[in-house]
């Protein structure tokens, strides 16, 4: 017993040594090496972020003005655009007050166009491109939801929505390609959503735009890559903001409802911060979703059939709860 005793006091003791000499350094030298990576990551991002041109379309509210105030903080050059001058106007004199407790002692400037609206949209590339000389960095942001069935839906709203979600950020990003071109020089972000992979009832000109801005944004990232610009696409769950409640409805009134699960989403901040570390890394598309609309995306794709099924159990569940 006295032997065995010995023995095993002995490999406990080089246990011990192996770990206090090797297992535990390189623990500490992982850890460090880890920290080391993310500074030196966090301090290119903030090299690539500091006096960036940055413009960023529905900047008024939601997602869109979450994403002005972090790349104000970024130190970045705000364009900011939207429909309402007002509003815009507001948040630049928001974003100028908060440099006096920031570095970033770049005024935000405001242009204003609707996207539904090509010729304005034209005019605005001229105007951002006047006043700043370039653009760094083109946030598609902007954009509307839609509520209803298919067969009660007239061609007009399907229009409406693929003007404001699709051709209108098409035709910005167009306008200003030349230019990012020319410097060899630019990113473009489109904020797209989960319904750019998969598409859920009731919500099919939604839905069609964000799946034609996916595929838009995919080719243009191929295209462009000779060029040295950079294209992300975002596409986030369910966000809390006022999407749900200014979506359009079959006949193309303001749907008015606060949906349960848009309630329930992620803060537009939170997401802002995803779409601000994204483009600070130059990552080509990142998927800002909860665990359930990640895994119908990977369904979606793995298990079509099954997807389908579920998809209609939700329509006829949807349907059911709208009658009652």
């Amino acid at each position: 017993m006295g032997l065995i005793s010995l023995r095993k006091t002995a490999e406990k003791g080089r246990l011990m040594d192996l770990t206090s000499t090797v297992i535990i350094p390189l623990l500490f030298g992982s850890l460090g090496l880890f920290a080391l990576f993310r500074l030196l990551q966090w301090m290119r991002m903030r090299t690539y972020l500091q006096g960036a041109v940055v413009v960023v379309t529905g900047a008024t509210s939601g997602l869109g003005k979450e994403c002005a105030k972090a790349f104000h903080a970024a130190g970045s050059r705000l364009v900011l655009c939207g429909r309402d001058s007002e509003k815009l106007k507001d948040l630049a004199q928001e974003l100028t007050t908060m440099t006096n407790h920031r570095k970033n002692l770049h005024e935000p400037h405001t242009v204003v166009f609707d996207l539904s609206d090509t010729k304005s949209i034209l005019n605005a590339a001229e105007l951002i491109l006047k006043h700043s000389g370039h653009v760094d960095i083109l946030i598609n942001n902007a954009g509307i939801s839609y509520r209803g069935t298919i067969i009660d839906t007239g061609l007009d709203v399907d229009k409406k929505v693929m003007e404001t979600n699709y051709f209108g950020p098409i035709a910005l990003t167009k306008a200003l390609l030349p230019s990012m071109i020319k410097r060899r020089q630019g990113h473009i972000v489109a904020i797209s959503s989960v319904q750019g992979k998969i598409s859920i009832p009731f919500r099919s000109a939604y839905a069609a735009s964000k799946h034609a801005t996916q595929a838009f944004f995919d080719c243009l990232r191929a295209e462009v890559e000779q060029y040295e610009i950079d294209v992300t696409v975002i596409s986030p769950g369910y966000i809390q903001t006022n999407l749900s409640l200014n979506a359009v409805t079959a006949d193309g009134s303001r749907y008015g409802v606060m949906d349960k699960n848009t309630a329930e989403g992620q803060t537009a901040a939170e997401v802002a911060q995803v779409v601000l570390s994204a483009v600070g890394q130059k990552k080509k598309e990142v998927l800002v979703a909860g665990l359930m609309p990640s895994l119908a995306v990977y369904l979606r794709n793995l298990f079509p059939k099954l997807f389908f099924n579920l998809m209609a159990a939700r329509a006829k569940k949807e349907r059911k709860a709208k009658d009652s």
